[in-house]
């Protein structure tokens, strides 16, 4: 297994050098974060606020014990939030904060996908100019006695690095926007959410926080 594995790490040295073995344990690691960020949402629940969607339009609705008993059957990350804005904490501010504490833990990770897909095709750039002046050293050393296969060699394993720097940029680019897009849309739905506990349309402010006793 080991063998075999160093076997794959120096033909890969080889052909593509120091720059794609780089590219290499870059798309590893990107792999790595992407697949913790998949658990790690699937875990706090991201998306999947069918209950909690459920307890807002209840309490917006002026049902209380309703709302209360969806937000106990939800499983979403933002539950708590919620819980705090129903059980009397008034200040919007101090909610938003809480909401964004917990984006914050969930969007770890998002810096490093971002700066891999933009470094990437730089990598792969690089790695082509350093393969480029190598075909074109090896061309001078030929002399008179040129063979094209030298060159064209050359430029192959050089464009390689380009290659894979691209194949490494893209996905990482396309899952980072996906992963984004999942986090704004519910970013939108904590506002709302909270904006909605604050001041529902079935009852003042006022008469909300009055009634809450009555349910403890």
């Amino acid at each position: 297994m080991i063998a075999t594995l160093q076997d794959a790490v120096l033909r890969i040295a080889e052909l593509g050098g120091p720059v794609v073995l780089l590219l290499v344990a870059l798309s590893v690691l990107v792999a790595t974060v992407v697949l913790y960020k998949l658990w790690q949402f699937a875990a706090a629940g991201v998306g999947r606020h069918k209950a909690l969607r459920q307890a807002i339009a209840a309490w917006d609705a002026g049902d209380r014990a309703g709302a209360r008993n969806y937000l106990d059957r939800s499983r979403s990350y933002l539950v708590p939030v919620i819980t705090m804005a129903v059980e009397g904490q008034t200040d919007a501010d101090r909610l938003e904060a809480e909401a964004e504490t917990r984006f914050a833990q969930l969007e770890r990770g998002f810096r490093l996908l971002d700066s891999v897909a933009q470094l990437a095709p730089l990598l792969g750039l690089f790695g082509t100019v350093l393969g480029m002046i190598s075909a074109f050293q090896a061309l001078q050393e030929a002399g008179a006695q040129v063979d094209p296969s030298i060159l064209a060699g050359g430029i192959w394993v050089a464009l390689m690095t380009t290659a894979v720097g691209l194949a490494v940029a893209m996905p990482t680019s396309v899952v980072l926007s996906w992963l984004e897009s999942r986090m704004d849309a519910d970013r939108v739905l904590a506002h709302k959410a909270l904006r909605t506990v604050l001041a529902p349309t079935g009852a003042t402010p006022a008469q909300t926080f009055a009634a809450e006793p009555a349910h403890a």
